[in-house]
């Protein structure tokens, strides 16, 4: 079984994840916690900012306001699936006394939110009227 269903599978059953190693110092489990909810406070700000974009910029081209919304939108989505995952590989980890997994997510994330911002600062010089 490959690293990431066994990953998923305690997404749904996390008490499973107390079978390996020790019980770590619980100060190291909430951390963990809380770099996970502000994962998906992250996750929920991109999702409203996709929808923000739809909705309250009618004026654009279909095409640009559509790939703008579609591009926060599936980083919001990455964002939250990734959170749990990443939540599970840290416990495991600590649990395992491991080095902590690292992620490119915040390097793919701060990537797709700097195309959409370069791409409002195109349609802030030259302004939407003219982007229908």
């Amino acid at each position: 079984m490959t690293e990431f269903v066994r990953s998923m599978r305690l997404w749904f059953a996390p008490e499973r994840v107390r079978d390996e190693g020790e019980t770590p110092d619980y100060r190291f489990s909430l951390a963990n916690e809380r770099t996970f909810l502000a994962w998906l406070r992250t996750a929920l700000a991109l999702i409203a900012g996709g929808f923000a974009v739809d909705q309250f910029l009618p004026d654009l081209r279909w095409a640009v306001r559509a790939g703008m919304a579609l591009a926060l939108l599936a980083a919001g989505v990455l964002c939250a699936l990734r959170a749990v995952n990443h939540w599970v590989r840290c416990e495991r980890a600590m649990r395992r006394g491991e080095d902590l997994p690292v992620s490119r997510l915040p390097a793919l994330l701060s990537l797709v939110i700097g195309l959409v911002a370069l791409g409002m600062v195109v349609v802030v010089l030259f302004g939407w009227e003219g982007a229908r």
